[in-house]
Parts: C-alpha cells; structure tokens; sequence
C-alpha cells in the first residue's frame, strides 16, 4: 500500500494540474493500492512547516520505505514513477 501526500497551495491552476496528474498516475499504475491525501499548506501551515515543505506542490511518499519527495506539478511522468519507485533506475541516471 502506497501512502502519498501531496502538499498544495490553494486551489491554483498549478495545484490543481498536480493534483489531476497524481490522481491519473496513480489511478493507472497503482489502481487501488494507495491513499492519496491533499494538503492545503494555507489551511494547514504547522503540517507543513513540520514535513519542512520548502516549495509546492510537493509529493511525500510516506509509504512504503524509503520517503521520497517529488516537488512540480508532476507533469514529468517518468520522474513521478521514479519518486514512487516504479520504475528500476537505469545505469547512468542516479543523483
């Protein structure tokens, strides 16, 4: 089970798209084995500020181990299913 959090500014354009592309990714890779949970950081500031959320949207996959983050829209498909490990690394593309 994947546990996701996705940290939002309002209700932007660019929080929104965040929001759909999660919702598209995880709807056709991982069907129902996850719990996606939308942050609003102006409604929930001190969350935010104790997950140390320095830009948004920002996506914390909580669930399984290792927490990784992926911050933009995530409109990058590849770097989304990277962030959620499910995709193998290929040789030559780590940090």
């Amino acid at each position: 089970m994947y546990l996701l959090r996705l940290y939002v500014t309002g209700k932007t354009p660019r929080s929104q798209r965040a929001i759909a592309n999660l919702r598209k990714i995880c709807e056709e890779e991982l069907d129902t084995k996850y719990e996606m949970e939308v942050v609003d950081v102006l409604e929930r500031p001190q969350l935010a500020e104790d997950e140390k959320i320095m830009a948004t949207p920002t996506l914390v996959k909580q669930l399984p181990p290792p927490l990784r983050r992926v911050i933009g829209d995530l409109s990058d498909r590849e770097k989304v299913l990277l962030g959620l490990d499910l995709k193998p690394y290929s040789a030559g593309s780590e940090n």
